[in-house]
């Protein structure tokens, strides 16, 4: 797609939008079920023309074809009944909205696509098994073309209004939209090869390449959804862009242990560990912590709860030791992280008590063999030096 004019389409719907004066949530909403409705006329109106040149033509890949775009409205209605659902207000039993019926429905829409696209395989194969004469005439080909260019400007339209929005259902259609583009190219395919050369199985065998198409289809929607309601990692763009507004503030050192839960588009809770000076003035360090929340909600739209941590940041003598602690555990792994790092200093021993940070669980050693390892180092650097150490995940 040409860049410049993905531009100017896009700021062409911004400018129909403004006139209107939605809200964010609103323009969201709009969009989505705009490209929903426009989706069901456009997969419906396919769906019929396919289904009757398959039955006219005998072709069994084109009428796997037309029940592909009979999903493909299903996903369009999900599309709208996510917009729609996602929009009711907060309520005493979901205190955090109802965000994630949108993921829901995408699923039992799913397993309705996973039921057509099997229907369609064994109808193949049956007729692999059992061929019959494929009809051939031009409009075929014509009408086929003309769904094929239809598909590409249904991805052209969802793929600005993805740009506005940042729907992934949006963005899901787009990329389905696509590959039916591609799956109705090679329909044509199947239906010349079929009828001007000897080899009668081509449709046959195409037939069973759509229907793996939609199987497919549905095993995406299932992937995708299943990763928001089981709880995945929030984009590494929005981690930094957290970061980088809580740590531009001078009273800030660093964080930790950050959270993002989501509960639906547009319904995101996060919380995270401020690292501040432990000698700061609480009550300026929790106007600074105040100010950065309210910048994440305007900006990002993510309501973040900011814990201080105060940390010793003036003691050289911690500072040096914080340092060997670094190097080795970054020599040990170079993925680990620490925090929470504090000295305990006595007459025969120095305790050093942080949290260790291991992003993900070692799948050959425990996290009590990864602790006793990293004894083990610290031990032959300084027999003085003891660990007080709790091993976690990260959840970014």
């Amino acid at each position: 797609m040409d860049v410049e004019g993905d531009k100017m389409n896009k700021k062409s719907i911004e400018k129909i939008i403004q006139k209107k004066n939605w809200s964010q949530a609103e323009k969201r909403e709009k969009l989505s079920v705009f490209s929903g409705v426009t989706g069901i006329i456009c997969n419906v109106i396919l769906c019929v023309f396919k289904f009757f040149i398959g039955s006219v033509t005998n072709s069994a890949a084109i009428t796997a074809d037309a029940v592909n775009n009979l999903s493909d409205a299903g996903s369009n209605v999900v599309t709208i009944a996510g917009a729609k659902l996602s929009m009711r207000p907060v309520d005493k039993d979901h205190p955090f909205g109802h965000g994630r019926m949108e993921y829901i429905s995408a699923l039992v829409v799913a397993f309705l696509i996973f039921h057509m696209g099997f229907d369609q395989l064994t109808a193949s194969v049956d007729k692999l098994l059992h061929p019959e004469q494929v009809n051939f005439s031009p409009w075929n080909l014509v009408v086929l073309t003309v769904a094929a260019a239809v598909k590409f400007l249904m991805a052209y339209l969802n793929h600005n209004l993805f740009a506005i929005t940042d729907n992934l259902n949006l963005k899901a259609v787009k990329k389905d939209s696509i590959n039916d583009g591609i799956s109705t190219i090679a329909t044509i395919a199947a239906l010349i090869i079929a009828y001007f050369t000897p080899f009668k199985a081509a449709d046959s065998i195409i037939g069973i390449g759509v229907s793996v198409i939609i199987i497919m289809a549905g095993v995406g929607i299932v992937k995708d959804i299943l990763g928001h309601l089981l709880g995945q990692a929030p984009e590494e763009d929005t981690v930094k862009e957290i970061e980088r507004i809580i740590t531009k503030n001078d009273g800030i050192v660093g964080i930790h242990d950050l959270i993002i839960h989501d509960y639906g588009p547009g319904r995101r809770i996060g919380s995270v560990h401020a690292e501040v000076p432990a000698d700061a003035d609480i009550l300026a360090v929790h106007d600074i912590i105040d100010n950065i929340e309210v910048e994440i909600l305007e900006k990002m739209n993510i309501l973040m709860c900011i814990h201080m941590d105060p940390i010793v940041t003036d003691d050289e003598q911690v500072n040096e030791y914080k340092k060997i602690t670094e190097g080795i555990i970054k020599g040990y792994n170079n993925e680990y992280s620490f925090h929470d790092f504090k000295m305990v200093k006595g007459p025969t021993h120095t305790n050093l008590i942080f949290d260790l940070v291991v992003p993900v669980p070692d799948k050959n050693k425990s996290n009590s063999e990864i602790l006793s390892d990293i004894k083990a180092i610290f031990k032959k650097y300084d027999e003085t030096i003891k660990l007080v150490v709790r091993v976690e995940h990260s959840f970014i």
